[in-house]
C-alpha cells in the first residue's frame, strides 16, 4: 500500500508548494533530533523528511497523485530514502550544521605569488632573462617543516580531543541547538606542538628574500603572465609551495604603437616628397634600420606595410607586420622663388579646390584603427 505522504505532513492533496514547505518546516522544528531526542520523534522526522522530498519533486508528486509510491524499494535500510543526512536538512532550514568536519591537516599547500615586471618593447620582442628578488615563505631550514624543536613531537589537543573542532549548545526558539566551530587552541588541526621550533615557531616555514632567474619568452605582451612552478609560498607545516606568476607590464615606445603582433608608426613626409616619391629609414625593433618606401603620388593617410617586420608571435617563428602611416606635411613659409615654382606647378596641374563629402573627409582624416592607436599612445 502506498504511503500517505500528504497525511505525514498534514496537508491536503491540493496543497501548494509553499504550504508543503511551511508544513515541513513546522514539523521539523518539533521533531529534529537536536531538539527532540525521543526515539519516536526521530522516526517521525525521517518520515516527514521523506514526505517532503517526494512532494517537493514534481515528477515524484505526480507518481503519488496517480496512486504510486516513488520511494518503494528505494530505501530498504530504513523504509525511506530521505535526505542525504539529518545535518543537511538542519543546515538547509535552520542555518546550522551538526555534521563533523574532522581535523584539518597541519601540512597544507602554499598559495601562489604574483610579481610584476616592467619591460620595454625591445625586451618583449627579443625575450629576456632577468634576476628578480622575491619575498616569500620558504621551508624552515632548522626543522625542515616539522615545526617541532629537536626530537619533540606534536600531541593531541586537550581542548578538542583531536577532533579539530569544539561544540557548543545554545538555547533558541527551537530549543537546544548544537553548533560546531574550529578549535581555538589547535586551530582545527587536532594537535598542538608543546615544544615548537625556535626559528619558525611551529609553522614549518619562515619568510625570506631570495633571488631567482626568470626567463621571459620573445613575443610577450602587456598583461601576460609567466608561470614558475613551485616558486611561490611554501605552505603551512612545510607544505608544497604554490606557483610564482610574473606579470609583464610593457612600457610605451617612443616611435611604435603595438597592436597584437603588428607595429604601427607615423612617417612625416613633405608634400613634394609625397608627390615625387621617396624613402624613409626607421630603426626597427629586431631588424636594425628598415627602409620604408613612399611611392610617387602618396596621399595623406596612406599606409605602407612591411610584411614580417613586426613583433614575433609568442612561441612561434612567425612575425607580425610593420605599418607606416604616411602624414603629408605642407610648408608654412615660402620664399619668393618657392611661391613662383608652386604657382607654375598649380598652373600645370589643372587641379582646383573643391567641396567633398563630409563622411569621406572624416574617413580620410584618419578615423580608422591607427587613429585610435595613436590617440592611446599620445594619451589623448
Amino acid at each position: 500500500m502506498a504511503r500517505d505522504y500528504y497525511g505525514l505532513l498534514g496537508v491536503s492533496k491540493g496543497a501548494s508548494d509553499q504550504e508543503i514547505k511551511r508544513a515541513y518546516r513546522k514539523l521539523a522544528r518539533e521533531l529534529h533530533p537536536d531538539v527532540n531526542p525521543d526515539e519516536e520523534a526521530q522516526h517521525r522526522f525521517k518520515e516527514i523528511s521523506a514526505a517532503y522530498e517526494v512532494l517537493s519533486d514534481p515528477e515524484k508528486r505526480r507518481i503519488v497523485d496517480l496512486g504510486g509510491d516513488p520511494l518503494e524499494g528505494a530505501g530498504a535500510a530504513n523504509g525511506f530514502s530521505g535526505f542525504g543526512g539529518l545535518g543537511d536538512v538542519f543546515e538547509a532550514f535552520f542555518g546550522g550544521g551538526t555534521g563533523s568536519r574532522g581535523p584539518v591537516g597541519r601540512v597544507r599547500p602554499g598559495s601562489d605569488s604574483l610579481l610584476r615586471m616592467r619591460l620595454d618593447l625591445a625586451e618583449c620582442a627579443t625575450g629576456v632573462t632577468k634576476q628578480v628578488t622575491v619575498d616569500t615563505a620558504v621551508l624552515c631550514d632548522i626543522c625542515q617543516g616539522k615545526g617541532t624543536h629537536g626530537n619533540s613531537t606534536p600531541v593531541t589537543c586537550d581542548t578538542c580531543g583531536g577532533r579539530g573542532e569544539v561544540q557548543t549548545v545554545q538555547r533558541s526558539l527551537l530549543g537546544q541547538v548544537m553548533t560546531s566551530r574550529p578549535c581555538p587552541t589547535c586551530r582545527g588541526v587536532g594537535e598542538v606542538i608543546p615544544d615548537p621550533c625556535h626559528r619558525c615557531g611551529g609553522d614549518g616555514r619562515v619568510r625570506a628574500r631570495r633571488d631567482i632567474s626568470v626567463k621571459i619568452p620573445a613575443g610577450v605582451g602587456d598583461g601576460m603572465r609567466v608561470r614558475l612552478a613551485a616558486q611561490g609560498e611554501v605552505g603551512p607545516g612545510g607544505g608544497p609551495a604554490g606557483d610564482l606568476y610574473v606579470e609583464v607590464h610593457e612600457e610605451q615606445h617612443d616611435i611604435f604603437v603595438r597592436d597584437g603582433d603588428d607595429l604601427h608608426c607615423t612617417v612625416s613626409v613633405p608634400m613634394v616628397d609625397a608627390a615625387l616619391g621617396t624613402s624613409v629609414t626607421v630603426e626597427g625593433i629586431l631588424d636594425g634600420p628598415v627602409e620604408i618606401a613612399v611611392a610617387p603620388g602618396t596621399q595623406p593617410g596612406s599606409v605602407s606595410t612591411l610584411r614580417g617586420h613586426g613583433m614575433p608571435h609568442l612561441r612561434s617563428g612567425t612575425r607580425g607586420d610593420l605599418h607606416a602611416h604616411i602624414e603629408v606635411t605642407v610648408p608654412g613659409k615660402l620664399d619668393a622663388r618657392a611661391k613662383e615654382l608652386l604657382s607654375e606647378f598649380k598652373t600645370r596641374s589643372h587641379e582646383e579646390a573643391q567641396v567633398k563629402s563630409t563622411h569621406a573627409a572624416a574617413a580620410n582624416a584618419g578615423g580608422g584603427l591607427f587613429s585610435r592607436l595613436r590617440e592611446t599612445f599620445s594619451g589623448r
